[in-house]
């Protein structure tokens, strides 16, 4: 009996995946990312939201700042920033002028005398950009 040893050389034995086991890896990913994603994402969106009010907490006590060193409210956010003419005790730039936006890129919204038991009131419409709103969409302000 003439038994011929056979040699697999490497050329003949190709190592890959196949196309099966790339599918299922695919499979899985997608899973992950669908199971995942929506968490992050509403988690950034709600970070947003703290961000906001903490940036009206800011502003509220520039706005104070410029009460204590002026006498007057300022008339507008601009005051914060830029030395309004006719205006005498003013020591700012009370606030950076990038923190005049919200979160969203809409500037905050501010109203002398306030209308809400304040001397001022600020606000942001929030995520939808549109006044009122309800659970994510609500109004950040200063007055709640």
């Amino acid at each position: 009996m003439n038994l011929k040893k056979r040699y697999i050389t490497d050329k003949q034995r190709q190592r890959g995946f196949t196309l099966v086991e790339l599918l299922l890896v695919l499979v899985i990913l997608a899973l992950i990312a669908g199971l995942v994603l929506p968490g992050i994402i509403g988690k950034a969106e709600s970070a947003k939201v703290k961000a906001a009010s903490s940036q009206i907490s800011r502003i509220s006590m520039s706005v104070e700042s410029f009460y204590l060193d002026t006498g007057t409210a300022p008339s507008s956010l601009d005051d914060l920033v830029n030395e309004p003419s006719g205006v005498t005790g003013w020591n700012g730039p009370y606030i950076k002028n990038s923190l005049l936006k919200d979160p969203w890129g809409e500037p905050y919204k501010y109203s002398v005398p306030g209308d809400h038991g304040a001397d001022f009131d600020i606000w942001s419409y929030g995520p939808d950009r549109q006044q009122g709103g309800e659970g994510k969409n609500a109004d950040i302000t200063s007055w709640e």
